[in-house]
């Protein structure tokens, strides 16, 4: 069997989560797609991790879409099995039930600047240079460029990646609110390890309700999360547990109005 390209390690309460593909600057494929979302159903149902962090393995952090992945497709197939695909992937890693950070240790433009927004906290390391190239292709974002990014960085910024074709320094990328923290070179894994242990001492049901309710205002929640908190708050109560047990019991509720 061949490497996985994308890796889990598991350090008491952190998961790091490393795109291996340094071949291919970390280029996405199909396959990576699909080892992406399998790493981010792993991460999840381990209950002792609270914080995950995302990075690339070697000098970049990922150039995004590999163009002979897709180059060759037919528009719907572009569409739907690379373009869709990719989005509903890239949602499951910015919806992870923790905080996620990523550890930007190198270039990070077109679909790894999609990857690296999925992230709640973005460390990345100087020498790094951010943007959106897609129009230079004669293509679009396709993994929420114009959406997930307008939405947590401005749309202005947005523009001057995407119309503009302007490329960030980690500096200027950390002035527009695009990058939360500049480290040295070599030192945003560490950085994000550091950061990841302050998050793990936090309580982390709160964190966890913290993250929803941030999606919620936002902007970013198509509902799920609302949902997911009503849940929660509903599963607590007695009213839940008589209607349980009545149901299993098959008889009429009692409900008490308790919470």
């Amino acid at each position: 069997m061949s490497e996985p390209r994308i890796r889990i390690a598991v350090e008491g309460a952190v998961a790091t989560i490393t795109v291996a593909r340094p071949e291919k600057l970390n280029a996405f494929d199909i396959g990576m797609l699909k080892e992406l979302s399998d790493a981010c159903d792993t991460v999840e149902a381990n209950a002792a991790v609270r914080v995950a962090i995302l990075t690339g393995e070697g000098k970049a952090f990922s150039a995004g879409g590999d163009i002979k992945a897709w180059g060759g497709m037919e528009p719907n197939e572009f569409g739907h099995a690379w373009v869709r695909f990719g989005h509903r992937v890239f949602e499951r890693l910015a919806t992870l039930r923790m905080p996620l950070i990523a550890a930007v240790n190198g270039h990070a433009l077109g679909g790894g600047l999609e990857l690296a927004a999925a992230a709640d906290i973005r460390i990345a390391e100087t020498q790094v240079k951010i943007g959106l190239p897609e129009a230079g292709l004669g293509m679009v974002p396709g993994w929420s460029g114009t959406q997930r990014l307008v939405k947590r960085f401005g749309a202005q910024a947005v523009r001057r990646m995407l119309l503009g074709g302007e490329v960030l320094t980690a500096a200027e990328a950390a002035g527009l609110g695009i990058v939360d923290k500049v480290v040295e070179t070599g030192r945003s894994v560490e950085a994000a390890k550091e950061y990841a242990a302050r998050i793990a001492t936090r309580g982390p049901a709160a964190t966890e309700v913290s993250k929803l309710m941030i999606a919620v205002a936002n902007g970013e929640d198509n509902g799920s999360a609302v949902e997911a908190l009503g849940s929660i708050l509903v599963a607590k109560t007695g009213d839940l547990k008589e209607g349980v047990a009545a149901f299993t019991g098959k008889r009429p509720a009692e409900f008490k109005g308790e919470w």
